[in-house]
């Protein structure tokens, strides 16, 4: 790749607070429509991950390479959202460096996070409805909607704290993705950046809560099909405990909360603070 291609860690910063000014300067309806396409990109690699690992994710010996395999195939939702346009909340949170730099007023970020993360909610349920409703899920003889159910279950089962500390580093790498994707021109070096991060973060089995707004909707709307929910092979009670209550309260607060602080702290303020903070690094961060 050309060494020109490729920018120094200061100038990723540098260039992120201007995308950041770009992205608080869209229209609210601009900014809903992209959260929306955001959401629905996200939901489809969701999806296509499910579906991809399924018959691994059903067998407790074969779980950890169905998460490999479906690593390989998430990072294709944010490298929608970023190659062909959309605006994703947790990447947002990286608006924090033009606020720390005084460029993004605190309200306009959050007026952005807001009305992307409803703009990606849509997105994702609208997936999520479509997926259930094509009967999709009663592939491999009802399994993958039976482990569509299960991998719902389990979100909605997390502890607080766990489903936090694992938001925080799911949008740690998230973010990185992002950070490694503004700092190279080419549509390859993008590619790149953004699937390696992405895998590992599938990989570990870490939360974040955009793609949550799909696995867990999926499951909640999948139980009403009782092949479905027969081929989960959960308690009524776990069956019962899978509910939008439980979806907003157990996963998507603790997680939401967590991404933010993965994303706006560790990569975010950190970068800023090692970068672009005080005028000696201010007057050097070009060289």
């Amino acid at each position: 790749m050309d060494p020109k291609q490729c920018l120094t860690p200061v100038e990723i910063a540098t260039a992120t607070v201007q995308t950041g000014i770009k992205k608080t300067r869209l229209s609210m309806l601009s900014q809903l429509i992209l959260g929306i396409l955001a959401g629905s990109f996200i939901a489809f690699a969701s999806e296509g991950s499910n579906m991809a690992a399924f018959n691994l994710f059903a067998k407790p010996e074969t779980y950890g390479l169905g998460k490999v395999l479906a690593g390989s195939i998430f990072g294709t939702g944010l490298m929608l959202v970023l190659l062909a346009g959309g605006e994703l909340f947790t990447g947002n949170t990286l608006i924090i460096i033009s606020v720390l730099e005084g460029e993004v007023s605190i309200r306009d970020m959050l007026k952005n996070w807001v009305t992307v993360y409803i703009g990606n909610f849509i997105g994702s349920l609208f997936i999520a409805f479509m997926i259930v409703q094509s009967g999709l899920l009663s592939s491999g003889a009802d399994v993958l909607g039976g482990v569509t159910i299960k991998i719902a279950s389990y979100k909605v089962a997390l502890p607080f704290l766990s489903a936090l500390y694992l938001g925080i580093m799911a949008n740690w790498l998230v973010c990185l993705a992002v950070w490694l994707a503004y700092g190279t021109k080419s549509m390859i070096g993008k590619i790149f950046g953004i699937f390696f991060p992405i895998w590992l973060f599938i990989t570990s089995g870490f939360e974040h809560s955009i793609a949550n707004m799909y696995y867990v909707p999926a499951g909640i709307l999948a139980k009403a099909n009782s092949s479905w929910a027969a081929a989960s092979h959960l308690s009524p009670e776990k069956l019962a405990n899978l509910n939008w209550t439980t979806f907003i309260t157990n996963n998507l607060i603790p997680v939401t909360i967590g991404n933010i602080i993965g994303g706006a702290l560790f990569v975010g303020t950190v970068y800023w603070f090692v970068y672009l903070q005080g005028e000696e690094n201010k007057s050097t961060k070009s060289s």
